[in-house]
């Protein structure tokens, strides 16, 4: 019974330490290479991890109290995983526009109102 104990607590760490890493790749996505290895460890954590939940259900473990969790869990963190490499070439697959580009961009604008505020226009003069 301890190695189920053990299973149930390094499966659910470690699908823990996976959504983390999720929720903060903006953080990492900052240098190409980075992300790469996020994504790529994010998805090993994933796959890691749903080897140990079903290792747990087929030895008879519980998960929150439910015998019948740690399979769909693992399924789920199958799921994850695969979506977790879909991004691994650096494209953008949701299209949004992240908080750094959006900064560059409004400097830029700024930076090209102000050269237009500064230069001077010749005056085209009619006869």
């Amino acid at each position: 019974m301890e190695l189920v104990a053990t299973l149930e607590s390094l499966s659910v760490s470690l699908c823990g330490l996976a959504t983390i890493l999720w929720m903060s790749i903006g953080t990492f996505s900052r240098s190409e290479g980075g992300e790469m290895f996020v994504q790529r460890l994010i998805a090993a954590l994933c796959v890691i991890s749903a080897i140990l939940l079903f290792s747990l259900h087929s030895m008879g473990g519980e998960l929150w109290g439910s015998r019948n969790v740690a399979r769909p869990f693992a399924v789920a963190a199958l799921i994850v995983a695969a979506a977790g490499s879909l991004n691994i070439k650096g494209t953008d697959v949701q299209g949004e526009t992240n908080p750094h580009q959006i900064m560059k961009m409004r400097r830029a604008e700024a930076q090209a109102a102000e050269s237009l505020e500064s230069a001077t226009i010749p005056e085209i003069k009619e006869e």
